[in-house]
């Protein structure tokens, strides 16, 4: 499998460049979750870093190269997109009849 050197930005991983597996379009996944063990024996901790594009390519409006960035927050990100799909849908059943 082919790996390039993709550098971190924010969070504790600030600085640090490390091997990322490329898919088969040649780019990093869009996600990169680094669990992180508990001292305490507790779960661990995931930091959840987000792919950017590092700078502009050859051409404007291309990037060539990836880098991540710090999510804070560490969303779960997108679900999948279905096209039957609307946005904050909940599963299907009987809705709540708020009169009665």
């Amino acid at each position: 499998m082919k790996s390039e050197d993709t550098p971190f930005e924010g969070g504790p991983m600030d600085g640090r460049v490390l091997p990322v597996l490329l898919g088969i379009t040649g780019h990093p996944p869009k996600t990169y979750r680094i669990p992180v063990p508990d001292p305490d024996g507790g779960p661990p901790t995931v930091l959840v870093y987000r792919r950017v594009p590092r700078g502009q390519g050859a051409r404007p409006g291309l990037s060539r190269r990836w880098k991540y960035a710090y999510d804070p927050e560490g969303d779960q990100g997108r679900r999948l997109n279905w096209p039957w799909s609307r946005p904050g849908d909940t599963p299907r059943g009987k809705p709540d009849d708020p009169h009665g």
